[in-house]
């Protein structure tokens, strides 16, 4: 038999035809939807406005999905890792990632990832299936209240860095972004959001085109054609040719300039050589470099540079006059840094809810010691 449709997968239209075939006002829709997108209740019996005999049609004919909590990491230096439940049991990993006048909420778009990225822990894990767009705002939701009772702060900033590959969700990662920014939904500033990708040049023009007025940052990590392929497989179909063009085109179209994320790998894309190309394809258009450090994965070949050398490639790019931040990652130690999650936890590190909650004002103070620079 085949199970009921999930009320938060139905356009707009398709909630008020079914309104009128079953005789209720139109106009229940704006209810509806405020209950699902601006109140986010998890029942239809939250939906108190409405009468019972709708709610109870609704019931008899939808569902109402939601991600549950399944647990908590927190860090030594403040960053807590959350693990949802997706409804067919599943598991995906969301971040905050805490400063001193700030928290940032990582999202995932996807249950792992396809792109097989060599240095990252989400790509060995396989692809097991796109999110829907309810999952990912949901995530938004539930890191806002830790956020609020934990660093007693609400979220500044969204970054689709979690897992997964975003622009290979796309309808679902859009439609999401809408719901969190629309007067339909939490009307978050698209300022505040960040799309982070692999470099899918097609998707890039197409997100110019779609034009979510969010911020769009590439993970590049060199420019070298070669050296990318080896560690970035996704760049042997779309090289750094065809990325220079679909950056110039989304430039053009949307005005933004883009962030390059570029992590940096001990011997790999460390030396002058590698910053000389570096400087050379960031010449093409407005933009700004985050350098990272690698945070170790286990089993996987590569190390950190020495702080020696991440000064000295910093230094490099900064005389060609490029907009350069090294961005210190949070979160090593539980597996939650860039690169890291891939849906492992450590017993001694969790936590439950009601700790988080009484240890939340105390870890922020610490915060504001710390360097307010640092992002995830």
């Amino acid at each position: 038999m085949k199970g009921k449709q999930d009320i938060r997968e139905l356009s707009t239209r398709e909630i008020q035809s079914f309104l009128t075939k079953n005789n209720e006002h139109a106009f229940r829709v704006k209810q509806i939807e405020e209950w699902l997108w601006k109140k986010t209740i998890r029942s239809f019996d939250e939906m108190t406005n409405l009468s019972k005999d709708l709610r109870t049609l609704l019931k008899r004919n939808f569902e109402l999905k939601t991600l549950t909590t399944r647990g908590y990491q927190l860090s030594n230096d403040g960053t807590v890792k959350v693990a949802f439940g997706t409804y067919d049991h599943k598991t995906i990993e969301g971040v905050l990632i805490p400063s001193a006048h700030r928290v940032t909420g990582c999202i995932s778009s996807q249950i792992g990832c396809n792109l097989g990225c060599k240095f990252c822990a989400t790509g060995s894990m396989g692809l097991h299936r796109n999110l829907n767009a309810w999952e990912i705002f949901d995530q938004v939701i539930e890191l806002e209240k830790i956020a609020l009772s934990y660093f007693k702060m609400k979220l500044s900033n969204i970054v689709f860095m979690g897992m997964g590959e975003p622009l290979m969700n796309y309808d679902n990662t859009l439609k999401a972004i809408d719901l969190l920014t629309s007067s339909k939904g939490q009307e978050i500033s698209p300022r505040r959001i960040t799309i982070s990708t692999a470099g899918i040049p097609k998707k890039i023009r197409q997100l110019a085109d779609d034009n979510p007025k969010t911020e769009l940052a590439i993970s590049l990590n060199t420019a070298d054609n070669e050296t990318r392929s080896e560690i970035m497989p996704i760049n042997a179909k779309n090289g750094i040719s065809a990325l220079i063009d679909a950056v110039k085109y989304y430039h053009h179209v949307t005005g933004k300039r883009v962030t390059f994320e570029y992590i940096l790998f001990s011997e790999i894309n460390d030396h002058e050589a590698d910053a000389y190309q570096l400087a050379d394809f960031c010449s093409n258009f407005p933009c700004k470099i985050n350098l990272i450090e690698y945070n170790s994965v286990k089993g996987m070949p590569f190390e950190k540079p020495t702080p020696k050398t991440m000064r000295d490639f910093k230094e490099y790019l900064e005389a060609r006059n490029l907009v350069v931040n090294v961005r210190n990652s949070k979160g090593e130690d539980i597996s939650a840094a860039c690169g890291q999650l891939a849906n492992k936890s450590n017993p001694e590190q969790e936590i439950n809810v009601k700790t988080l909650t009484g240890r939340g004002h105390n870890q922020t103070s610490n915060q504001k010691t710390q360097n307010t620079n640092n992002k995830y």
